[in-house]
C-alpha cells in the first residue's frame, strides 16, 4: 500500500544564510554578508519553532530571529506534508513530501533558519490529536522532538498552534501537545535514556504559543507579550516582512506565492511552560561569550573584530579570525564551542577569499565501478594559503601540498574506485518500508537530518596562518547548460541496471493478456544478465527469464511479458508484481524516476520496479472522454488503463463547438481554483450537458474559485469532509441508475480505500440534485454532500468531493466501479 521510495542526494545546504537555491555548494558571502555573520558569532542564543506541516512555521518570524536577533534558530516540522495536495504537477503522498522537504530548505536558505523533520507522516486532513495518535506512533515521534530539543539545545521553544480546537487541524493540536510533553521530557534523563550515549538532557527556558489572527481564529490580544518583527535590515538591503514572502513563496507546490510585508509588524506570545518573557523573547537567557566558562575573553577578541572590520578589504579580519579560532579551540568540548568553531571557520574562509568545490563528470556513479572525480580551487585573497592534501574516496592522498597563490585556479582531476559499499541514493526516511502514520528510522540518529548525509566526499587539508584545516566538498555533477548556464545537479549512486514501467497499475476486466514493456537501462559499461517477473498467484506470465546485453552507459532495451490472470475477474483483488534484475551475481529490483522542478534541485528516485495487478468485475458504457486537467492528477491514465479514449481539452475543443463527439467529459480536480479559463467555459460545458452529454466536476476548494456557479443550478462548497477511509457508506438513493448501471455498487465497492473518502463537499444543494451517499467520522452527523447528481436538460451533472484522484491511481477496484457508473448513461 506504501511506496518505497530512494532519491538522490540532495544539494548542499550552506551552513549559513545568504546562498541562494541549488547555487554552487562553496558558500558564497559578500563583504555585507560577512559583517552580518561576524555580529552572530557574537550572539549564544537559539530558539526553535515547533509546528506540524511544510508552511506552518513563520517566515517572518524565523527571519527576524535568525537575521535580526542573530540566535541560531531552527524549524521542526512534525512532518514533510506528504498528505496534501500538489499544484505543481502530479505526484502525491511520499513523492510530494520529497518535494516539499526541498521547498522547505529553499525557504530556509532565505530566512536564515534551519531545518528539522520528526519520523511523522503527513497522512491527510485529520480532526482532532485523538485520531491523529491513533495513526501516529505517538511515542516515537515524541522521542524525535526530545532529540531534537536535547540535540538543538534550544533556549527558548515557540509552537505555531495550540494544544486545542483553536488549531483548526489534528495534526496541529498534536504538535502543541507533544511541545509541551517535550519540554519536560527533554530534562528528565529518565525519559528515552538511550539517547544519553549521544546527547544530554536540557531544560529550555520557556516554551511559548505563537498567537495568530487568521481568518474568523483572532487568538491575540495586547495584553500578550509582543514583538515588532517588521524591522529594516541595512546589510541585507530588505526588511523581514520581504524576506519572509521570499521564504513563504518557496512553498509552490501548495500555491503559497505571496506579496512582500513592509513597515512594522507585530507578533504575539502566550507563556506555555517556563517563565513569562518580559522584555525580550530571551529574557534570563545570557546570549554573550560569559555563557561560557572562559568565553569572556573570545567575546572582547568577537567584539573587536566587528569594530575593526573593512568592508573594502575583509582579509584584513584574518589574522584576528585565526586568533578567535585557537581561543576557541582551547574551551572545553561543548554545543556552544563546537558552534562557534563551525562560524568562525566560515568565516575565515570568506574572509580569505577561498573557493572550493568537488565534482563527478557524470551525473550517476554505480557502487565498484571507476569515476572521474575533480576538485576545484582558488585563493582570491592575499592571505596566504598552502594546500596540504586532497582526499578523495577510496584514494587518500589524491593531490600533495602545494602554495594557493593568489588568484591563481587549481583544477585536480582523478580516476577512482566508488567503494563496492556505497549504498544506493535513498532518503533514508523512505529506506524501508512504513505503516500509515509513522516512518520506519533504522538509524535514530539520523532523525531530524532533513536529508541523508554526503557518501562521497572530497576532503580538503589546508593550512592558514599556521593552524591546519579541514573543508569537506560533497561530490556533485556540474556541467553546462546552453540556456541556463553552469549548473549542478546531486551527485546519484545508482545499481549498475534499472528496469522501469510504463503504468504503476494494470487493471483486468476479464482473463485477456495485457503485455507489460520492461525498459532495462544501463547505469554502466558491459552490464548483462537476465529478467524474470516476480508475480502473485493467480497470475501467470508467458515469458520465462529473458537475457539482455547493454553495452555502453545509458544504453537501453526493452523486454516485453504477456500477463494473464488464470480465472476470469468475478472478483475485486489487488495484488503486485516486481521485476527482478538478475547482474552480477546480484538481484536488483529498482526502477528510475525524476522529479525535476525548476525552483528545486532534481531529485532522482529508485522506487521498486513494481505494479499493482487489479482485478475487477467492470463494465462500461461509451468509450470516447473528454479531460480538463486540474491540479496534478492522475485520473485520466487511470481511465486509459480500463479502456477509454481520453483527450485533453483546452480553449479550442471547449470553445470550439466540439464537445459533442465526447460520450462524457470529467473535470479534474480543483480546475475551478487554478484555471482562470473555466470561468468563461463554463457555459460551453452547461450546453454540452443540456444536450445531452454528461458532465462529472471533481472536487474543488471553497476558496477561491474563478466562479461559484459550478452546476446548473445552485450548491456552494464546504470544508466537510471525511478522513476515515473506512467511515460506513449509507446508500441514500438506491434506485439511482448510478447505483446499478453499467455496474451494481454495493459497500464492497468501498472496501480498500485509501487516506479519505472525500473533502470539501457541496452544501446549500438545490432540490434538483439527489444525495447519493451519507458517511461520516467517528461522533460525527452523517454528511450527505459528497456526490450529487442532477438531471439538466438532456444530460447529467455529477458533482463529487470523493477522492478519486487518489483512489483510482491506487487501483481501488470499487473507485473504477463507482466513477465510471458516475459517467455511464443507459440510452
Amino acid at each position: 500500500m506504501f511506496l518505497k521510495i530512494r532519491t538522490a542526494l540532495a544539494l548542499l545546504i550552506a551552513l549559513t544564510a545568504g546562498v541562494p537555491a541549488m547555487a554552487q555548494p562553496s558558500p558564497v558571502w559578500n563583504a555585507a554578508d560577512i559583517k552580518l555573520q561576524l555580529k552572530k558569532l557574537d550572539t549564544l542564543g537559539s530558539v526553535l519553532y515547533l509546528a506540524a506541516h511544510p508552511d506552518d512555521e513563520n517566515t517572518r518570524l524565523l527571519a527576524y530571529l535568525a537575521k535580526e536577533k542573530l540566535y541560531r534558530t531552527g524549524y521542526l516540522s512534525l512532518t514533510r506534508g506528504d498528505g496534501g495536495q500538489n499544484l505543481v504537477g502530479n505526484e502525491q503522498s511520499e513523492l510530494l513530501g520529497l518535494i516539499r522537504t526541498q521547498e522547505l530548505l529553499a525557504a530556509r536558505r532565505t530566512d536564515g533558519a534551519e531545518q528539522f523533520f520528526t519520523r511523522a507522516q503527513d497522512f491527510g486532513f485529520s480532526k482532532n490529536p485523538a485520531e491523529t495518535f491513533t495513526i501516529w506512533d505517538k511515542k516515537k515521534i515524541l522521542g524525535d522532538v526530545v532529540w531534537m530539543i536535547r540535540k538543538f539545545q534550544p533556549d527558548v521553544i515557540i509552537c505555531r498552534f495550540p494544544a486545542d480546537s483553536r488549531a483548526g487541524h489534528g495534526h496541529h493540536t498534536a504538535s502543541a501537545m507533544l511541545a509541551a510533553e517535550a519540554f519536560a521530557a527533554a530534562a528528565d534523563p529518565k525519559q528515552y535514556p538511550e539517547q544519553l550515549p549521544y546527547v544530554k538532557p536540557w531544560k529550555t527556558t520557556r516554551l511559548l504559543w505563537n498567537t495568530f489572527n487568521f481568518g474568523s481564529a483572532n487568538t491575540i490580544s495586547e495584553d500578550q507579550f509582543k514583538i515588532d518583527v517588521g524591522a529594516y535590515n541595512y546589510l541585507l538591503g530588505k526588511g523581514y516582512g520581504e524576506i519572509a514572502a521570499e521564504s513563504r513563496s518557496q512553498h509552490k507546490s501548495q500555491g503559497f506565492g505571496v506579496p512582500a510585508g513592509r513597515g512594522s509588524s507585530m507578533e504575539y506570545f502566550m507563556t506555555i511552560k517556563g517563565d513569562a518573557p518580559r522584555q525580550q523573547l530571551l529574557d534570563c537567557v545570557n546570549t554573550s561569550w560569559s555563557r561560557v566558562a572562559g568565553g569572556e575573553a573570545i567575546g572582547a577578541m568577537v567584539d573587536k573584530a566587528i569594530r575593526d572590520y573593512n568592508l573594502e578589504d575583509p582579509a584584513a579580519s584574518v589574522p584576528v579570525l585565526l586568533s578567535i579560532r585557537k581561543a576557541i579551540q582551547a574551551l572545553p568540548e561543548g554545543y556552544w564551542r563546537n558552534l562557534k568553531l563551525k562560524e568562525t571557520e566560515q568565516l575565515i574562509y570568506a574572509c580569505a577569499g577561498l573557493w572550493a568545490e568537488a565534482y563527478s563528470a557524470t551525473p550517476t556513479v554505480v557502487p565498484g565501478y571507476n569515476m572521474e572525480a575533480t576538485v576545484q580551487l582558488i585563493n582570491r585573497g592575499h592571505f596566504p594559503v598552502q594546500l596540504r592534501k586532497i582526499d578523495l574516496p577510496g584514494k587518500p592522498d589524491a593531490a600533495g601540498a602545494r602554495e594557493l597563490s593568489y588568484n591563481k585556479f587549481n583544477s585536480i582531476s582523478q580516476s577512482l574506485t566508488v567503494p563496492a559499499d556505497a549504498k544506493i541514493s535513498q532518503p533514508y526516511w523512505l529506506a524501508e518500508n512504513h505503516p500509515l502514520g509513522t516512518y520506519a528510522i533504522p538509524d535514530p540518529q539520523q532523525v531530524g537530518n532533513p536529508e541523508n548525509t554526503q557518501p562521497l566526499t572530497a576532503r580538503i587539508y589546508l593550512q592558514i596562518g599556521g593552524q591546519e584545516f579541514l573543508i569537506e566538498r560533497p561530490l556533485q555533477y556540474k556541467y553546462t547548460d546552453p540556456v541556463k548556464g553552469e549548473l549542478y545537479e546531486p551527485l546519484v549512486i545508482t545499481p549498475p541496471v534499472v528496469a522501469n514501467l510504463n503504468n504503476q497499475v494494470y487493471i483486468f476486466t476479464n482473463n485477456q493478456p495485457q503485455t507489460v514493456p520492461v525498459k532495462l537501462a544501463a547505469s554502466a559499461d558491459g552490464v548483462t544478465g537476465n529478467v524474470r517477473l516476480r508475480l502473485p498467484s493467480g497470475f501467470a506470465v508467458k515469458e520465462g527469464n529473458q537475457t539482455f546485453r547493454l553495452e555502453r552507459k545509458g544504453d537501453e532495451q526493452e523486454l516485453r511479458f504477456t500477463i494473464h490472470p488464470v480465472a476470469a475477474a468475478t472478483t475485486n483483488h489487488v495484488d503486485t508484481f516486481t521485476v527482478v534484475v538478475s547482474c552480477n551475481g546480484k538481484e536488483y529490483t529498482q526502477s528510475i524516476q525524476h522529479i525535476r522542478y525548476d525552483h528545486i534541485p532534481l531529485i532522482t528516485l529508485f522506487p521498486e520496479a513494481s505494479a499493482r495487478l487489479v482485478t475487477v468485475d467492470l463494465k462500461h458504457n461509451g468509450n470516447k472522454l473528454g479531460y480538463i486537467p486540474g491540479a496534478g492528477d492522475l485520473v485520466a491514465a487511470s481511465l486509459r488503463q480500463v479502456g477509454y479514449d481520453v483527450t485533453e481539452l483546452g480553449e479550442k475543443e471547449i470553445m470550439g463547438n466540439q464537445l459533442s463527439q465526447y460520450d462524457a467529459i470529467i473535470v479534474g480536480v480543483r480546475a475551478y481554483n487554478t484555471n482562470p479559463r473555466m470561468k468563461y467555459w463554463q457555459s460551453q460545458l452547461m450546453d454540452y450537458v443540456h444536450q445531452g452529454g454528461t458532465l462529472l466536476v471533481q472536487y474543488n476548494v471553497n476558496n477561491p474559485l474563478v466562479t461559484t456557479n459550478l452546476g446548473p443550478f445552485p450548491f456552494s462548497l464546504s470544508r466537510d469532509r471525511v478522513t476515515d477511509e473506512n467511515a460506513a457508506v449509507t446508500f441514500l438513493r438506491p434506485d439511482n441508475a448510478v447505483m446499478h448501471y453499467p455496474n451494481k455498487i454495493t459497500s464492497e465497492d468501498f472496501s480498500g480505500w485509501v487516506q479519505e473518502r472525500g473533502l470539501y463537499f457541496p452544501t446549500n444543494i438545490d432540490k434538483a440534485y439527489e444525495k447519493l451517499f451519507a458517511m461520516n467520522d467517528k461522533g460525527e452527523s452523517p454528511m450527505d454532500g459528497s456526490t450529487i447528481v442532477a438531471q439538466y436538460g438532456k444530460g447529467r451533472y455529477v458533482y463529487t468531493g470523493l477522492a478519486f484522484f487518489r483512489e483510482l491511481p491506487a487501483g481501488v477496484p470499487g473507485a473504477y466501479r463507482l466513477f465510471v457508473n458516475l459517467i455511464s448513461v443507459k440510452h
